[in-house]
């Protein structure tokens, strides 16, 4: 877990409110709801106003407290990963899909809006913040290795899902 996750985690169980404050933060542009400024701003030394690491803190730390962590059993796991979780337990929705496929075509501008959509979605999935925090630090590269990895694991996933199944339907046929 990255020092600001365990950082906010360790703020919550003093201060309930802690949650309540940043899930409100993700109403307002990054950074532009002063409430929000003692539980991310320590992070942020020697950051530019508006600079790309700045705004993915506020993001993180919204998305962090809008996600609810109680009743999610098993270890955290990557975005991608509870998104097939969940395409699946959707009964491979093909809506499901465009959506992900919609946050992995998101520019900067687009991006809280659709990881706000997804993470309300994957309430029930245990989700790793730390790692999302450092991968949407890297969003905005030119090579898109970030989306491709998402990408890979999403559709990685569905081809072992759909390789299980078609050795249980050989076992079936066998017996």
């Amino acid at each position: 877990m990255s020092g600001f996750i365990e950082w906010l985690e360790e703020l919550n169980g003093e201060d309930t409110r802690v949650r309540a404050i940043l899930r409100r933060s993700l109403s307002f542009d990054a950074g532009a709801y002063p409430a929000a400024y003692p539980y991310v701003e320590p992070f942020l030394k020697n950051e530019p106003d508006y600079g790309w690491r700045r705004q993915v803190h506020y993001l993180v730390a919204g998305l962090w407290a809008l996600h609810r962590r109680e009743g999610s059993p098993g270890a955290p796991e990557s975005l991608a990963k509870a998104c097939f979780r969940y395409y699946e337990a959707q009964g491979k929705s093909p809506s499901v899909e465009r959506r992900f496929i919609t946050l992995l075509d998101a520019d900067q501008d687009q991006l809280p809006y659709r990881l706000r959509q997804m993470v309300t979605l994957l309430n029930d999935y245990p989700l790793d913040f730390s790692a999302l925090l450092k991968e949407l630090l890297s969003w905005t590269h030119e090579k898109k290795w970030v989306q491709n990895r998402w990408a890979q694991d999403f559709y990685r996933n569905w081809q072992s899902s759909d390789e299980e199944t078609e050795n249980i339907s050989t076992k079936e046929e066998v017996q």
